[in-house]
């Protein structure tokens, strides 16, 4: 079987069948779908009955089980991203989810809430912009590994072979994933980010591409899910590859970041920054060892740099992490700490050439990947960086961005792009383009983990700290804030509930969607609410002395019975929490 799927495609409506037909030249193939038996069967375009109803699509994501019984979800529209070896790269920018029940009539009126509930929670995830497909290329892996395979791996079908971290409709092509013989129908999404451009320095063109891959192993928002699960599977877990392509040569270098690998968290609590929390019962080696023994077995050698505070809330963690690689007492894993705000305080971003001087030498020994137009390998990457900072956003990307471009000034002098005693920042035009493509990357993981973009992007794009860039800092946070205390918890249950995390049960006899907000969740947004139109009010009647007095003891009044149900109970009661899967709790 090739690996490709099918890329033109219609799908057929009738009342007890969808018929998904390939369109491709050559093609006879329709994939067929009872509504009533939901069997899946290969059939061929006589089949079709001329009465369905037709319409284009340019791919099948899967199907899910909610209460009303299952659905189809497609692939509606697509933008190009631009082409990778001679392979189209496509981002999805809309989708639909198809009931196979013609009638909602056998649902109670809670089951019907909760099924809508389940829609907007399926909707929810397809509404964060970063799914990317290709219909003949295998997203999923790296250049490396891609090079290191077998002539079975290539005959294998793209859901077969794929890498399953990042296959984000993995649970919803279980079904089609069983029959190989529909394997063409099934197209693998990657979950991330993917920047691609063509590029010219010194008259000579290339291609320079940047993709994350968003792992959708204990995948979720940003205080809900931290640290590592029992399997090792680290928290907002990201494989960032950079590739050149000159003259037919193709060079890659490869970074991670992850969450500290310890059993930790820092539920939302309604603190600007909730105190993290680790495990103290947990068998932490366990899992460390399992995260790092797998990072190992992909990657090779692994340098960590870990660039949370060594002081406050964050150095517990910072001295946890640091204790395990000690104790793990692996040669393969190097520890450096870096307390990024203390080194750039004062806006001296300039001070970040510490930490690439003391990493340079461990860069060069870690190399890059590289293959020749003959396809023979040059070099490998013998190991990657993995950053992380608290959140793994912020920090972490400014710093990747600086590693990549070392690595990339080293590529493009040795393909002869950059010509001996050039160096990449005096390429005006291109470190235009390069700065912007980490911003945006920075922005994409951020908004799919911590649902706002990213903060310090001033620096990625222009060099630099800006007084403009730590204003929209401080916007961001306020979102984030918000976004994190009273919706993160719809997010969260979102996520479980796309992965396969939480599988819905129409004859479960109690609904988690059906256990009723707090009183005090519903009561802190119209205390904040009324002191907000309190505040307005004082500005309205600023200048007359004895309205204005009465309107600010209403503001204060109403502000301090506010703080005195934060006070009174505990900051978690308030806050928008995952009701679908019951995530680990903390001692």
């Amino acid at each position: 079987m090739a690996a490709t799927t099918y890329e033109r495609l219609q799908l057929h409506i009738t009342p007890e069948k969808f018929y998904v037909e390939a369109c491709d030249d050559g093609a006879d193939d329709v994939l067929t779908i009872d509504r009533v038996s939901t069997e899946v069967t290969l059939a061929v375009k006589k089949d079709v009955p001329p009465s369905a109803v037709t319409r284009p699509i340019f791919g099948i994501l899967g199907t899910i089980h909610l209460v009303a019984g299952n659905y189809l979800i497609v692939i509606t529209k697509k933008m190009k991203v631009g082409e990778f070896f001679n392979h189209v790269i496509w981002k999805a920018t809309d989708f639909d989810i198809l009931s196979y029940k013609k009638t909602m009539l056998h649902l109670t009126d809670i089951q019907l809430q909760d099924n809508k509930t389940f829609l907007a929670m399926l909707n929810n995830v397809l509404s964060v912009d970063g799914f990317y497909f290709s219909a003949t290329y295998d997203l999923t892996h790296t250049l490396q590994r891609l090079s290191n395979t077998s002539p079975e791996f290539q005959e294998m079908s793209l859901l077969e072979r794929a890498d399953q971290r990042f296959v984000w409709n993995g649970h919803l092509l279980r079904e089609l994933s069983a029959q190989p013989e529909v394997h063409r129908f099934a197209l693998p999404v990657l979950h991330g980010f993917i920047n691609m451009h063509s590029c010219s320095i010194n008259g000579k063109y290339f291609d320079w591409i940047l993709i994350s891959r968003r792992s959708c192993f204990r995948a979720g928002v940003r205080y809900y899910v931290r640290g590592i699960d029992s399997e090792g599977h680290a928290a907002n877990f990201v494989e960032t590859e950079q590739i050149v392509h000159y003259n037919g040569s193709r060079a890659s270098f490869v970074q991670t970041r992850g969450s500290i690998p310890v059993f930790w968290s820092q539920r939302p609590n309604l603190k600007y920054k909730p105190l993290p929390q680790i495990n103290k019962v947990a068998n932490h080696m366990d899992g460390f060892q399992r995260h790092f023994d797998s990072q190992v077995i992909i990657y090779g050698k692994q340098v960590i740099i870990n660039l949370v505070n060594q002081k406050g809330s964050e150095k517990p963690l910072e001295q946890a992490f640091a204790t395990m690689v000690s104790s793990l007492g692996n040669g393969m894993i190097r520890y450096i700490a870096f307390d990024f705000h203390k080194e750039c305080r004062h806006m001296r971003w300039d001070r970040l050439s510490i930490l690439m001087d003391q990493v340079a030498e461990m860069q060069d020994e870690l190399s890059y990947f590289l293959v020749d137009s003959a396809g023979k390998v040059m070099t490998n990457q013998e190991g990657v960086f993995r950053s992380n900072c608290m959140d793994c956003l912020d920090r972490t990307n400014v710093v990747q961005s600086l590693l990549a471009r070392r690595s990339l000034q080293v590529q493009l002098q040795r393909l002869g792009v950059l010509h001996v005693g050039q160096k990449l920042e005096e390429q005006d035009e291109f470190e235009k383009i390069y700065k912007n493509a980490w911003a945006d990357n920075a922005n994409a993981c951020a908004k799919q983990y911590a649902g706002t973009g990213a903060l310090k992007t001033d620096f990625t794009r222009t060099g630099k700290r800006t007084q403009l860039g730590l204003m929209m800092d401080g916007w961001n946070s306020l979102i984030r804030y918000y976004k994190n205390n009273f919706s993160d918890g719809f997010r969260q249950d979102s996520i479980d509930l796309f992965l396969g995390n939480y599988s819905v049960d129409e004859l479960e006899s109690h609904s988690p969607l059906s256990v009723p907000r707090d009183w005090k969740f519903l009561a802190l947004p119209i205390i904040m609410v009324v002191a907000f139109s309190m505040c307005i009010i004082c500005l309205l009647m600023a200048g007359d002395t004895w309205t204005e007095t009465l309107a600010y003891v209403l503001f204060w009044g109403v502000a301090s019975i506010g703080t005195f149900f934060i006070i009174l109970f505990n900051g978690k009661d308030f806050v928008d929490a995952p009701r679908l899967v019951q995530k680990e709790k903390i001692d």
